[in-house]
């Protein structure tokens, strides 16, 4: 017996509409969760943990859940894509290479002040994939997308200033993304100098990275 176009369409919408539900609900306990990871690292947060601190029963989060590994990767994914997105404006916008610059170097200390927690957790992340194999897939994943992020900006950079990038797409965001891990570790002990000191390095390294 066949089934019509629009017979179908109910069902193919209730498939739809249960897809987004999990997926809001995941989104909800990462947003619940991102908080008490970003608190106690990587090490010393459980499943119970998490949803001692949350709305959401234990149970709950374990049921959209298996484990910790699956839900720390899953909130620092949800986390880093929205970071990754936040100067796509900048890029898209900027009319000089100052302005480019300025608008990325104040992006970048805004989020070190706001949400120093949530990238100190990224590094734990990070530092952790080299001992738990099943993070590994999705820090990889997550390090691609900010070093597309961080070569979207070079690259505009370079076209705004008439010139060309002098290094690859890797070597730009090891050094970017190396003053800004440094500045993370510094700024629990000086927050009121490091963001300036982030600022001043990266502005200092930008010209360098382009050739005319």
């Amino acid at each position: 017996m066949s089934v019509t176009a629009d017979a179908a369409e109910p069902a193919r919408s209730a498939r739809v509409s249960g897809i987004d539900k999990v997926e809001r609900r995941r989104i909800a306990l990462a947003e619940s969760a991102l908080k008490t990871l970003g608190e106690l690292g990587y090490a010393r947060t459980s499943l119970r943990e998490i949803a001692n601190n949350s709305e959401f029963t234990h149970g709950v989060v374990h049921y959209y859940f298996r484990d910790k590994i699956d839900l720390i990767s899953y909130c620092v994914r949800y986390y880093k894509t929205k970071c990754a997105q936040r100067y796509d404006e900048v890029v898209e916008t900027a009319e000089s290479a100052d302005e480019l610059a300025v608008g990325f170097l104040g992006k970048m200390t805004q989020t070190l002040v706001e949400e120093t927690a949530m990238h100190r957790l990224w590094y734990d992340l990070r530092a952790q994939s080299m001992f738990e194999e099943q993070l590994r897939a999705d820090v990889t994943a997550i390090d691609e997308l900010l070093e597309q992020m961080i070569w979207r900006i070079l690259t505009r950079y370079a076209d705004l200033g008439g010139g060309s990038p002098t290094v690859d797409s890797p070597t730009a965001y090891a050094l970017v993304d190396g003053l800004f891990e440094q500045a993370v570790v510094g700024y629990a002990a000086a927050p009121d100098k490091v963001p300036d000191l982030l600022a001043d390095r990266v502005r200092q390294v930008l010209p360098k990275l382009i050739a005319a």
